[in-house]
């Protein structure tokens, strides 16, 4: 997929606030604006926190994600490495292993736009030799060699705030202030992937839900979401399933749907651009709608 279209306003630098982005990548532009991405997610892992070996197996992987562009798909987010608190790291080789032939399958069947969900420069590099587009990188481009990657190949960054690791990251994160915190570290993420020859307009944000956050910091960073527009870069969130959806709800991860589907509506509603999902067909009939009552507001 390539979304292609004129742009109105495509300001790079930090503190403007537009409503439409167009973005350059390999074969193709993505273009962000009137119509809110959907961003399917693609775990090809046996531990994830709420579908855990069931796409583990490379067949099954493919399945779900040609599924997943028949449901509306516009970018399937491929992971090889789960990320749950608590969750203890996969050496480089065995992710490649896991992401790479995936990729090349669903390239030869759909040719969707697919992103890698890595912090790893090999195994993001690996992908994106297989034919990803886009790098989610949920250490937020920390990794020099990850910004280096992201420079020299001229893709698309997503840019994630996390406090501590995937491993210790809920033990107790503490902020001054949840979201004036998140933005200054996406602040100087954007200065330091530009100082290292990313362009900014490839480049967008993520506060990171759910990682290394409480609840509390959770809902305020929804409730404050319109506040990372000031970024001057596009917002994606991911919400789809997460703890603290259950913990509000007293609902188990299978039961979250509903609470996710809310959230998304939210995100959409303050301005997010891209919504990573594990449901695609109902997150895209919430994206729609909101998109619809926007347009007329």
């Amino acid at each position: 997929m390539a979304n292609d279209g004129a742009l109105k306003d495509h300001p790079t630098a930090v503190g403007c606030a537009v409503d439409e982005f167009v973005i350059p990548c390999p074969k193709g532009r993505l273009k962000l604006g009137a119509k809110t991405l959907v961003m399917g997610v693609l775990n090809v892992t046996p531990d994830s926190f709420s579908d855990g070996g069931q796409h583990f197996a490379a067949e099954a992987a493919v399945r779900h994600g040609l599924e997943m562009v028949e449901a509306g798909a516009d970018i399937i987010d491929v992971g090889g490495e789960s990320t749950r608190p608590g969750a203890e790291t996969v050496p480089e080789t065995d992710e490649i292993r896991r992401v790479v032939p995936v990729i090349e399958a669903l390239m030869a069947k759909a040719t969707p736009f697919i992103s890698i969900d890595t912090y790893k420069p090999a195994v993001a590099a690996a992908a994106l030799d297989a034919g990803a587009r886009m790098v989610n990188d949920v250490n937020g481009l920390r990794d020099a060699k990850m910004m280096a990657l992201v420079a020299r190949r001229g893709v698309p960054a997503v840019i994630m705030h996390m406090q501590g690791t995937p491993r210790d990251m809920q033990k107790n994160p503490t902020y001054a202030d949840v979201v004036g915190d998140i933005l200054a570290f996406l602040r100087a993420q954007i200065a330091a992937a530009v100082r290292a020859g990313v362009a900014a307009e490839r480049l967008i944000v993520d506060p990171g839900i759910g990682f290394g956050k409480t609840v509390a910091h959770n809902l305020e960073s929804l409730r404050r979401l319109d506040e990372f527009r000031s970024l001057g870069r596009p917002v994606m969130i991911g919400t789809s399933r997460k703890s603290f959806i259950g913990q509000v709800l007293g609902v188990p991860v299978e039961q979250r749907l509903m609470g996710t589907a809310a959230t998304v509506a939210w995100a959409v509603a303050k301005g997010a651009k891209i919504v990573r999902v594990h449901d695609v067909g109902e997150a895209v009939q919430v994206v729609r709608m909101c998109d619809a009552i926007k347009a007329e507001a």
